[in-house]
């Protein structure tokens, strides 16, 4: 059973995921601010948590940033009644995994929790690739760029794999999508374009100044070898 937990101050919403995600085998822990989830951190270890934009002592975009320092591969899904696309895209560019507008079909959070997780499970012992100057350890979560570790998050670290099983091969976003977020893009989901955006940032160009990954109009992405 997965520990789970949700932060969120809308105590019956939080009764009714909490009765349906029971169901379906998860074991839930509920804060309802800030100061309580930062304590269940501190003294839990869950597999997954579900985070609201809105908490009454804070915003939950930095719980959010705050999770990433301490905790860079726990898996985080955004979901919040704020569903607009500035909110989407700043959740994801601090590193959620995935994000859903409330009110949201909690067979959908479900399927969405049910894929981070299947994402975030630890690779075989001694897994990893290497190509040129970059190292990924699968069962580490991290990158080591030449003498550098960076700690990637969950969708990061299943894109960058993708990427390095195929380099100078164009990906396909919907593929991309598959392998990364565990499932399809919709219509104007930026989702993966966001976390390639992160992945960038995070590992840098090349040592001659070209990038690592490039971007195909109407094609996809692919690590520029």
């Amino acid at each position: 059973m997965s520990e789970l937990l949700l932060i969120d101050d809308d105590r019956e919403l939080c009764e009714l995921l909490s009765s349906w995600l029971a169901q379906e085998g998860f074991r839930v822990t509920a804060c309802h601010d800030g100061g309580s989830a930062r304590r269940a951190l501190a003294e839990t270890n869950p597999a997954a948590v579900v985070l609201d934009v809105m908490l009454p002592d804070g915003s939950g975009l930095e719980l959010l940033k705050q999770m990433r320092g301490d905790h860079p591969d726990l898996p985080v899904v955004m979901l919040s009644a704020r569903g607009e696309p500035f909110d989407r895209i700043l959740g994801l560019e601090l590193g959620a995994d995935d994000y859903l507008a409330k009110p949201c079909d909690p067979r959908e959070l479900t399927a969405r929790l049910r894929a981070v997780l299947r994402r975030a499970q630890p690779a075989p012992s001694g897994s990893g690739l290497e190509l040129g100057d970059i190292r990924y350890s699968a069962v580490r979560g991290i990158a080591s760029v030449g003498d550098q570790d960076v700690s990637l998050t969950v969708s990061e670290g299943r894109l960058l794999e993708a990427l390095l099983r195929q380099p100078g091969e164009p990906l396909d976003k919907q593929a991309l999508a598959q392998l990364a977020l565990g499932r399809k893009l919709t219509l104007y989901d930026r989702s993966l374009d966001m976390h390639v955006s992160n992945l960038r940032k995070k590992l840098g160009p090349h040592a001659d100044g070209r990038p690592r990954i490039v971007a195909l109009r109407s094609r996809g992405y692919y690590y520029n070898v």
